[in-house]
């Protein structure tokens, strides 16, 4: 399973809040993030994918877009490989909070859960939903090879599961980076993160 960090989206302006798709924000990608969309599309065209997924969230979709153009296939929509819901902090608060040190973030750190965010989903449900959509996604597929366009906190959440490892702490891939794992049953084995290679040097930390 090839999972892909959507490309950079809009920047949040506070006062100007995301749309919001089921309660979470939707932004569009930026500029860079269809730049990014097109290094991943070249970097995983001939890598011998079987099927693409996506989320409900449209960043996902632009970024798989370039890829299932020169692929020739259409995207399965799986929802529950969705972004955790960051509650009160949705429609691009979070991104603001952070950049402004609020304290929650430092203790939502601390902690390892996104739930210390007011009415944010609570952690053991969001590992649940990510465990069974990428279960669904193993038994739908099987001996094949797929590519799952989704978010950080989810790439995260994976490679928790995977190994075993504090919730957050593989929570901040880069926007259009590929992370490589091997679903064997109930056994997930790691096989790179946060890989960059196909990202010019100005694309990668956006």
């Amino acid at each position: 399973m090839i999972l892909v960090r959507h490309g950079e989206s809009a920047p949040a302006v506070p006062g100007v809040p995301f749309d919001l798709v089921d309660g979470q924000g939707d932004p569009a990608l930026a500029p860079d993030g269809l730049a990014q969309a097109e290094c991943v599309a070249s970097r995983l065209v001939d890598a011998g994918i079987d099927a693409v997924y996506v989320t409900p969230l449209r960043r996902t979709a632009e970024t798989a877009a370039p890829l299932l153009g020169k692929l020739g296939l259409t995207a399965r929509v799986e929802p529950d490989l969705r972004e955790v819901h960051l509650g009160e902090w949705e429609g691009g608060v979070f991104r603001i909070k952070v950049a402004a040190g609020h304290p929650l973030t430092l203790r939502m750190v601390a902690e390892q859960r996104w739930d210390v965010i007011p009415g944010a989903e609570p952690d053991d449900a969001f590992a649940a939903r990510v465990r069974a959509g990428i279960s669904r996604i193993h038994a739908d597929n099987p001996g094949r090879r797929v590519a799952v366009f989704t978010h950080s906190g989810v790439i995260g959440c994976v490679l928790s599961l995977a190994t075993g490892c504090s919730r957050l702490a593989f929570s901040r891939s880069d926007n259009g980076s590929i992370t490589r794992v091997v679903v064997d049953g109930a056994m997930w084995h790691v096989r790179s993160f946060n890989d960059t290679a196909h990202l010019t040097a100005d694309l990668v930390g956006g």
